[in-house]
């Protein structure tokens, strides 16, 4: 069996009044929602890596963000 590479994405994970939300901003529709932050986090590279499967098996490119900016702004 090949062994695929590795590869490297930005995971943003919030907390609200109904738990926790997780997604990974370059790879649209990559999203989960769960009750405490292990769960959150494990969900998130579950569906990271079957987005991932999905896209190798199709023979479609996996874009990677080169840079990613995470500030707050204050209006």
């Amino acid at each position: 069996m090949e062994k695929r590479p590795k590869y490297k994405f930005t995971v943003v994970i919030e907390k609200d009044e109904n738990g926790y939300f997780a997604y990974c901003p370059e790879l649209q529709g990559c999203y989960t929602q769960e009750d405490t932050y292990e769960e959150v986090f494990e969900n998130i590279k579950d569906a990271i890596s079957l987005y991932i499967e999905d896209r190798l098996a199709n023979n479609e490119e996996i874009a990677m963000a080169e840079s990613i900016s995470l500030t707050v702004v204050e209006v």
